[in-house]
C-alpha cells in the first residue's frame, strides 16, 4: 500500500499553553505544584501521578523513558527506549527487561540510569536519577507469576535487541517456542530475564505553567536512604 505525501507542518510553530483553564474536570485546573506536596517524599506523590494517568484513561501511564550509557572508545553514547515501570516503592523504580538486550548490557557495564515518566495531556512528567542494581531472583518470580502466558513465551523467543533476517523468522522463533513449552503449564523465568531497579539519587517533578513559566522541583536523596527527613526539596528555574 502506498502511503500518503505527509502535509508540510511547521515544527517550530507547534506549541501548547499550559495551565489553560478548560473546565473543571481538566487536569490542567491543577494548582500549582509546592513544596510541601513532597513532605512524605517523593514516592507516594509519583505513585498518585500515575493513579491520576491510569484515571484518566492514558495509555501505558506507567511507561516511561529510560535512559542509559554505552562506554566506547570514541566515548560514551547515551540511548533511550520506552519501557513499563512495574514496580515502585521508597527505594525505587522498577522495570524488568532481557538482561542480555541493549539496555541490560549497557545498565551492567554502567548501573546508572535515567527513566522519565511524561504524561503531556495532563501537563506532568517525573525524571528519576540514579544508580541501578538488579532486583532479587525472587521479586523477578513474584512479578513473572502476574505475566500471562504470551508474555513469558516472548521473553523465550526473542534474542531483545539481536538482529533477525525477517518477521517471519520471529514468528518461527515464537511458533518453536510455543512448541517447547506445550506441556508445561507453568512457564519459567529464563536465567536471561529480570528486574532492574533505579534507586534515585534525584527525582524531578514538573508541572506546566503558562509562558513557560513551568513548576519544578527536586528532590535530592542519598540512594537506599528512605528517611524522607534526609531528602533535599529545591525549586528550580524553569
Amino acid at each position: 500500500m502506498a502511503h500518503e505525501v505527509p502535509v508540510d507542518i511547521d515544527i517550530a510553530a507547534l506549541r501548547v499553553e499550559y495551565g489553560v483553564d478548560q473546565g473543571d474536570n481538566h487536569p490542567h485546573r491543577d494548582t500549582d505544584l509546592d513544596e510541601t506536596w513532597l513532605t512524605d517524599g517523593w514516592e507516594p506523590l509519583l505513585r498518585n501521578w500515575i493513579e491520576d494517568a491510569t484515571s484518566a484513561g492514558m495509555t501505558d501511564p506507567n511507561s516511561m523513558v529510560l535512559s542509559t550509557v554505552e562506554i566506547t572508545e570514541t566515548g560514551p553514547r547515551p540511548s533511550s527506549r520506552t519501557v513499563l515501570c512495574k514496580g515502585l516503592s521508597p527505594e525505587g523504580v522498577t522495570f524488568y527487561t532481557n538482561y542480555d538486550s541493549f539496555k541490560g548490557r549497557q545498565l551492567t557495564q554502567t548501573p546508572y540510569a535515567s527513566a522519565t515518566f511524561v504524561w503531556p495531556a495532563m501537563g506532568r512528567q517525573v525524571t528519576v536519577r540514579g544508580p541501578v542494581r538488579r532486583v532479587s531472583a525472587e521479586a523477578t518470580a513474584v512479578y513473572w507469576q502476574s505475566r500471562p502466558r504470551g508474555s513469558r513465551l516472548g521473553a523465550w523467543a526473542s534474542e531483545q535487541s539481536r538482529t533477525i533476517a525477517s518477521r517471519a523468522d520471529l514468528d518461527e522463533r515464537m511458533n518453536q517456542t510455543r512448541a517447547r513449552f506445550a506441556e508445561v503449564d507453568d512457564v519459567p523465568v529464563p536465567p536471561f530475564w529480570g528486574g532492574f531497579q533505579i534507586r534515585p539519587e534525584t527525582v524531578e517533578f514538573w508541572q506546566g505553567r503558562r509562558s513557560r513559566m513551568h513548576n519544578r522541583i527536586r528532590v535530592t536523596a542519598e540512594p537506599g536512604n528512605t528517611d524522607v527527613s534526609a531528602m533535599k526539596v529545591e525549586r528550580l528555574q524553569p
